[in-house]
């Protein structure tokens, strides 16, 4: 959840959905500094109630900013031009400049190294130069702040939004990753025992009716579930909202669209206890599978899909790599620890073998909640695969 935590503070430094207390309080503070006080000072009536007018506009600018960052900065800049003219107002540009803020986070993407060189010279100069004397002096501090103010918002603008750009990107690649993996658990999964189970049948040379309608239903029910997996997969990217997959309630056996993090409530009961309808589905491709599933403790809904999704795509490797050869599957607890072995004795893996994208996987899955997994030939034969999840996920 690194990603996501980086695009939710970004956000948060953009002000996006944030309240607007903050944008309240800088509206109270530039209005009643740089407009009540020239404004009330005069005494011709219609200037006064011009000045309080356009304060008023410039205030409710700076509070709406976040929803209407091109208009509020133009507002709010007409505005204290012409209060400056009427001599009413004594803001250089400050108003303008907060306002000016959140534009720069959203064209952050389309502005160019040149611009912001330019902004940054500009700015620079504006710290520097010196203010003439005489009766222009205050007008050219005026001037001066006002340069270095936008030239400064625009930068830190445009800064953060490319921040949140380079976060929502590393979101969304990550969920691209997850969803990835995802699939292929559950597609592969239950491609290969259907591919394994229509095998056994057809091996039958005196199989009856029966026996092929049983084959034909384990079929249909293998790729059934698969198909409601994928199509919850497709309902949780298309309705999160905010992100091409978000970060709601996945799909299958306590997993989620947006990986394993996510995992809904209840996944560690819905994972594990899934387990015996895996195992079964193994069996009837064909597999021997001798299970034992000891975890009677506090298992964290995360750790529980993954428990879930390395035991799948085990027994999933079993029957594409070792069919017919005996499997054994052992999860327990060890202390404060999660144990799961799946040990096939087939033919073991070749010398380059061993790296596909399921087990690529089991090992992305067991690191996101602070585990580990190892998988290798065994010495007596046949391959094995060893996780250590902890049972209350990462800290």
């Amino acid at each position: 959840m690194r990603s996501r935590s980086l695009v939710e503070r970004a956000l948060a430094g953009s002000g996006e959905g944030a309240r607007p207390l903050p944008d309240i309080l800088a509206a109270v503070l530039v209005v009643g500094m740089f407009w009540l006080p020239s404004t009330l000072a005069v005494a011709d009536r219609s200037r006064l109630v011009a000045g309080l007018a356009l304060a008023s506009v410039t205030g409710g600018a700076m509070i709406l900013r976040r929803r209407f960052p091109a208009g509020s900065t133009v507002i709010a800049g007409i505005a204290t031009v012409a209060g400056s003219l009427l001599g009413v107002c004594q803001d250089p540009l400050l108003a303008t400049a907060w306002c000016l803020y959140p534009l720069a986070i959203a064209h952050a993407a389309r502005t160019r190294a040149l611009v912001l060189f330019l902004l940054c010279l500009l700015a620079g100069l504006a710290a520097v130069t010196g203010v003439p004397a005489g009766d222009a002096s205050e007008a050219g501090q005026r001037l001066v702040l006002a340069v270095a103010a936008l030239s400064v918002a625009w930068l830190l603008g445009t800064a953060t939004g490319r921040q949140i750009a380079a976060a929502r990107e590393a979101e969304r690649a990550r969920v691209q990753l997850e969803v990835a993996r995802d699939v292929h658990d559950v597609v592969g999964h239950a491609l290969g025992v259907i591919s394994a189970e229509a095998g056994v049948t057809r091996a039958l040379p005196d199989a009856g009716e029966q026996e092929l309608r049983d084959s034909l239903a384990d079929v249909e029910a293998h790729a059934r579930r698969a198909l409601e997996e994928v199509q919850a997969f497709v309902r949780a990217l298309r309705s999160a909202p905010g992100s091409p997959a978000g970060a709601g309630p996945g799909p299958g056996p306590g997993g989620t669209a947006a990986g394993p993090a996510g995992a809904r409530p209840g996944g560690a009961v819905a994972g594990i206890a899934r387990l015996p309808s895996v195992v079964a589905a193994t069996r009837a491709a064909g597999v021997g599978v001798e299970a034992r599933i000891e975890v009677n403790g506090y298992v964290d809904d995360v750790v529980g899909a993954v428990v879930f999704r390395i035991v799948q795509e085990s027994l999933s490797n079993v029957v594409r790599h070792a069919p017919g050869a005996g499997c054994a599957v052992d999860v327990r607890e060890d202390g404060e620890t999660i144990v799961v072995s799946v040990r096939d004795h087939g033919p073991g893996a070749r010398a380059n073998g061993g790296s596909g994208f399921g087990l690529r996987g089991m090992r992305e899955r067991a690191r996101l909640v602070g585990g580990t997994v190892t998988w290798g030939n065994h010495p007596d034969g046949g391959f094995d695969v060893t996780a250590r999840l902890p049972a209350g996920g990462a800290r």
